[in-house]
C-alpha cells in the first residue's frame, strides 16, 4: 500500500503551531464575533458610571446602587440560561447573549431615573450572562475535539487584547468629556454587538449535525452509565442530577477561589498599593498594563504547553501560584521601601501565570466534565459559583482590609491552598462528557483518566 502524501504546512501553519494557535482556517467569524464582543466589553466597563452620572441628574451614590442592584437581579439567571443552552445549543444562546445586551445598551440611551438603571444593566448583564454561559461549549464544538486547549488559550488572549483596546477607546472619549461623545460609545456598543450576534449566528462550524468535510462531528452521547459518571445510571436527569455529582462541584468550590482571585486587581491593589504601602499611583498602572501584556503574550504560549499536561495539573499550578503571589503581596508590608516596588513587580508576574493556567483550564474542565445533555444545566452550577464569588468579593475583601491590611491576602492565600485538595483526582474517573477523540494534535486530556483516548 502507497503511503498517503501529506503536504507540508504552510509558513502561516508553522508560525500558528509555534506560537501555540489552533488552526484558525474556516474559523474567522467565530474569532471576529469574540473580538467585537470584547472590545464591546473593553468600551462600557470603563466608563458606565461616568455614563449616567453625565447624562442624568442622579448621584454618584444613586448611580452606583444602581447598576450594582441591576447586577444582583441577575444572580438568580444562570439556571434558567442553562436549560435554553441544553435545549437550543451554545451558538444560538450566545448569539441571543449579544442581541440582549444590544437592547439593554439602547435602554441606557434612554435612561433617566434609578429604576430605568436597574432595569437595563440587568438586561445588560442578562446578556453577559449568556453569551459566557455559551461561550465554553460553543469553543468545544469550534474545536471538535482538535486543539482545543489551544483554543481556549486563545480566546482567552483575544478578550485580553480586545478589552485592552477597548478600554483605551473608552478612555478616549471620557477625556473628550461631552455627553455627545458618550452617547456615542454606547452607539458603538450597539452596532458592535449586533455584529457580534449575527457573526455568531451565521457561523456554521460549530453545528454538530453538519456535514463531514469541516471536521469530526460532535458525537452522540454515549452510554448512560458512561454519560454521568458517578451521578447516575439514567440518562435523564436535572438539576438534582448536577447536584449529585460531586466531582463537579469540587470544581465548582475551586472556581470560587479563582472568582476571588480574579477581583485582586480591580478591588484591592490600587487602595492596598497607595494606602498601605505608600507607592504611585503609577506603579498600579504599571503592574496593570505588566499583567495585560503577559497575559497576551504568553496565554497561546502556555496553552500550547497544556497540550501535553491534563488540565488538572495546570489548575493545580494555578492555585500554587495564585497562593505565592497573595504571600508576596502581603509580605510586602514588612518589607523595606526599596523592595516594595520590587515584590509587587514579583507578585504580579506569579498572579498572572495563575491566571494564564487556571482560566483556561477551568473554562475547559466545566465543559468536559459535564455531560452533553445535561451540559447547560452543569455550566448553570459552574456560571453560580463564579456569580457568587464575584459578588462576594468586594464587600469581604474590602472589610478584611479594613480590619487589617494583611487580612484579605491571608484569606485569599488560605482559599487558594484550601482547593488544592478539591482538585486532587478530579482526573480519576471518566469525564462525563461525549468528545470526540482528537484526530489530530494529540494530548492526553481528552478523559479525564490521564490517558489519551484511541
Amino acid at each position: 500500500m502507497m503511503p498517503q502524501y501529506s503536504p507540508a504546512p504552510s509558513a502561516w501553519r508553522r508560525i500558528e503551531t509555534a506560537w501555540g494557535l489552533p488552526d484558525l482556517a474556516g474559523k474567522g467569524r467565530f474569532v471576529a464575533a469574540n473580538l467585537i464582543d470584547s472590545l464591546g466589553t473593553g468600551l462600557v466597563m470603563a466608563f458606565t458610571v461616568v455614563f449616567f452620572v453625565k447624562t442624568t441628574s442622579l448621584s454618584l451614590v444613586a448611580v452606583g446602587a444602581a447598576l450594582t442592584a441591576g447586577q444582583l437581579l441577575a444572580l438568580p439567571v444562570p439556571p434558567f440560561i442553562g436549560l435554553l443552552l441544553d435545549k437550543y445549543g451554545p451558538r444560538i444562546v450566545v448569539a441571543a447573549g449579544n442581541w440582549i445586551s444590544v437592547a439593554g445598551f439602547i435602554g441606557f440611551l434612554f435612561s433617566h431615573a434609578v429604576w430605568q438603571i436597574v432595569l437595563w444593566q440587568f438586561v445588560v448583564q442578562l446578556g453577559s450572562t449568556a453569551f459566557w454561559m455559551g461561550n465554553s461549549p460553543l469553543i468545544v464544538l469550534v474545536a471538535r475535539g482538535v486543539e482545543r486547549a489551544r483554543w481556549f488559550g486563545f480566546v482567552r488572549a483575544l478578550r485580553n487584547v480586545g478589552v485592552g483596546f477597548g478600554g483605551a477607546a473608552s478612555a478616549v472619549a471620557l477625556s473628550i468629556g461631552t455627553v455627545a461623545g458618550l452617547r456615542a460609545v454606547v452607539v458603538i456598543n450597539v452596532v458592535t454587538f449586533a455584529v457580534a450576534g449575527w457573526l455568531v449566528i451565521t457561523f456554521r462550524g460549530a453545528d454538530t449535525s453538519e456535514a463531514a468535510g469541516t471536521g469530526p462531528a460532535e458525537p452522540k452521547p454515549v452510554e448512560p452509565e458512561q454519560v454521568v459518571g458517578e451521578t447516575t445510571g439514567q440518562l435523564s436527569g436535572g438539576y438534582r442530577t448536577v447536584l449529585k455529582d460531586t466531582r463537579y462541584l469540587r470544581l465548582a468550590a475551586t472556581n470560587i477561589s479563582f472568582a476571588f482571585a480574579s477581583t485582586v486587581i480591580t478591588v484591592l491593589l490600587a487602595v492596598y498599593a497607595a494606602d498601605n504601602l505608600d507607592v504611585g499611583a503609577w506603579v498600579v498602572g504599571v503592574l496593570v498594563v505588566l499583567n495585560t501584556v503577559m497575559v497576551t503574550l504568553l496565554q497561546t504560549l502556555a496553552s500550547r504547553w497544556s497540550e501535553a499536561h491534563r488540565p488538572v495539573t495546570a489548575l493545580m499550578l494555578a492555585l500554587v501560584f495564585n497562593a505565592a503571589s497573595f504571600a508576596v503581596f502581603g509580605t510586602l508590608l514588612v518589607l523595606p521601601g526599596w523592595a516594595v516596588i520590587a515584590g509587587l513587580l514579583i507578585a504580579m508576574v506569579l498572579y498572572t501565570v495563575a491566571e494564564i493556567l487556571g482560566t483556561p483550564a477551568t473554562s475547559e474542565l466545566s465543559v468536559v466534565m459535564a455531560p452533553e445533555h445535561l451540559r447547560g444545566r452543569y455550566l448553570a452550577v459552574y456560571q453560580l459559583s463564579w456569580s457568587v464569588g464575584g459578588a462576594v468579593a468586594p464587600a469581604l475583601l474590602t472589610a478584611l482590609l479594613e480590619g487589617g491590611a494583611a487580612l484579605p491576602w491571608v484569606f485569599l492565600t488560605a482559599i487558594s491552598v484550601l482547593a488544592v485538595p478539591l482538585v486532587l483526582g478530579l482526573d480519576r474517573q471518566p469525564a462525563a462528557t461525549s468528545e470526540a477523540a482528537p484526530t489530530r494534535d494529540v494530548a492526553p486530556v481528552e478523559r479525564l483518566d490521564g490517558d489519551p483516548v484511541g
